[in-house]
């Protein structure tokens, strides 16, 4: 029987891979939960041919008028139309079973019992939703055209939108971008913080193994679950949604180890000093909620004002997201996307210098 041994940085990277495999919360964070969320995201925003317009109808006014009114909406195939009172139509507007509320107008003289004149009408919707402004178009449109209303403008509607410019297809990068930076932060923040806690980085810093080994083969651990991490996600979104890598595969990988090194590196800069889980928790936290709101992850950051914009893009998940949208969906070369991958590098070599000089093993 050979009696050689693995060097020391092999055998403390394949520790760190067995003590992740035996924890089935951490694959099931890493792995599973991901491909949940895009599931659940890619229903919930699926591209729906003929979705009906929620509309809820106020049961007051003049009988005749809001029973013409209702028979002019019931006669069009884009609504749903519920009649409802007043406070139950503004529970089911607060509550989002509906997208506006059409009443007739108190305050306007009352239309002809014969429904010659089309009514006044009020509709309540909240103007900072997009679905309830378009709801609001939706149902004015369809009450003018039914009193007659002529079309000035010839128009049609043209086709629905193709692969790599729907939802999902905007969600699956971001997804597989936080993905990376979750395990990169929580996993090498909570197990180094943890060999903290238990002495167990005192016991290893007075062996002959040299530290930079020990820091080194964190990273590395985190590397070999790399293409699972990224392959679980776009799979999901490929078998069940038929999102498409417009680019390079290899570009993907390269980009993603890039952003796995950054976060790795931030995880490590931010376990460097904690002595306690609860610390180090607060401190992931702070770090991780700024990039949950605004590197645009479920939703473009272009809607945050001009000036904040400089500010959002040299977010490490900012430019990991930005980097990976930018081959998956548009097939964008890396030459092309130097600046979100700088951005990376720049992170990634800051977090590992800083944390190497400032760690602390006891």
């Amino acid at each position: 029987m050979s009696n050689r041994r693995l060097p020391p940085l092999w055998e403390l990277t394949l520790a760190r891979i067995l003590e992740f495999v035996r924890e089935p919360e951490a694959v099931f964070w890493v792995f599973v939960f991901p491909v949940l969320m895009a599931v659940a995201l890619g229903i919930a925003f699926r591209s729906q041919t003929g979705a009906l317009t929620s509309v809820a109808l106020l049961d007051t006014g003049p009988p005749a008028a809001r029973a013409e009114l209702e028979k002019k909406l019931r006669t069009s195939p884009r609504l749903q139309l519920r009649v409802m009172n007043e406070a139950d139509a503004a529970v089911a507007l607060r509550k989002t079973r509906v997208e506006v509320i059409v009443g007739l107008d108190p305050s306007a003289p009352p239309a002809p019992a014969d429904g010659s004149t089309p009514p006044a009408l009020v509709y309540q919707f909240d103007p900072a939703r997009a679905e309830g402004r378009a709801a609001r178009l939706v149902v004015d449109d369809v009450v003018q055209r039914a009193w007659g209303r002529p079309d000035a403008v010839a128009s049609r509607d043209g086709p629905p939108p193709t692969r790599g410019s729907r939802y999902i297809d905007f969600l699956i990068p971001g997804l597989i971008g936080m993905n990376l930076m979750g395990s990169g932060l929580w996993g090498i923040g909570f197990s180094v913080v943890s060999a903290r806690v238990n002495k167990l980085l005192k016991r290893l810093a007075a062996t002959p193994m040299r530290r930079g080994d020990f820091l080194a083969s964190i990273a590395f651990s985190r590397l070999i679950f790399l293409g699972l991490e990224v392959a679980a996600i776009a799979g999901a979104g490929r078998l069940l949604f038929g999102v498409r890598i417009q680019g390079s595969l290899a570009a993907v990988m390269l980009v993603s180890l890039l952003g796995a090194l950054s976060f790795g590196g931030i995880g490590l800069l931010v376990a460097a000093r904690p002595r306690t889980i609860e610390a180090v928790s607060g401190w992931m936290n702070l770090v991780q909620l700024p990039m949950w709101l605004l590197s645009g992850t479920f939703f473009s950051y272009e809607r945050f004002p001009a000036f904040a914009l400089p500010f959002i893009r040299i977010l490490p998940l900012t430019a990991l997201n930005d980097a990976l949208r930018g081959i998956i969906n548009d097939g964008s070369s890396l030459a092309s996307l130097w600046s979100p991958v700088l951005v990376l590098v720049v992170w990634g070599l800051v977090g590992f210098v800083v944390s190497v000089r400032i760690f602390r093993w006891q």
